[in-house]
């Protein structure tokens, strides 16, 4: 099963970016931007404030993954999965 790159533009502190992220991804992070009651591009900004010196598109999908991991209760603080 394969999904294509999606690819947006947003605007970080005031500067326009494009981000390209797989269909799946998109999704995820509108949902959590819902249920955080903001808005994509306030999340994407968090998420850009946030990541140091990791590629944007890839810290989203982290931070995507992180949070289902967590909804889920399969993430530990030393970050191995728990059965």
């Amino acid at each position: 099963m394969g999904f294509g790159i999606v690819k947006r533009s947003v605007s970080i502190a005031g500067h326009r970016t494009s981000i390209s992220l797989e269909q799946p991804f998109w999704e995820g992070l509108r949902e959590i931007a819902e249920r955080d009651r903001m808005s994509i591009q306030s999340l994407i900004g968090r998420i850009d404030a946030d990541r140091g010196d990791q590629n944007l598109s890839s810290a989203i999908r982290v931070f995507v993954l992180t949070d289902l991991r967590r909804r889920l209760g399969t993430h530990s603080s030393d970050g191995v999965t728990q059965p």
